[in-house]
């Protein structure tokens, strides 16, 4: 399994959910409302899922082995600092008043 793209959506500082990602796998598959949440041990990605009617949360589509997990979780990690690094520097640029 290769992860061909990662894209990512930062959001609000509010709370703990830090931007939502989606990737490609293999070019020919995607899946997307992959959340980077900022936990009392760190970043890390919650793969998408669904309440139940007893209010439980499902996985959506999560990976099998402890392996592919790290790919997507550093895959989406790498890519929310590259986008951090990027708005840093945007904001250095424009006086930091960007948004």
């Amino acid at each position: 399994m290769e992860i061909t793209d990662v894209r990512l959506r930062r959001v609000s500082r509010e709370g703990r959910m830090r931007a939502i990602a989606s990737i490609t796998l293999d070019g020919e598959f995607v899946v997307h409302d992959i959340r980077v949440i900022d936990g009392n041990n760190g970043m890390f990605v919650a793969m998408p899922s669904k309440r139940r009617p007893d209010g439980e949360f499902r996985d959506i589509a999560h990976p099998i082995s402890p392996d592919s997990r790290e790919k997507i979780e550093m895959a989406v990690l790498e890519e929310y600092r590259r986008a951090g690094s990027e708005e840093e520097g945007l904001n250095s640029a424009l006086g930091g008043n960007a948004v």
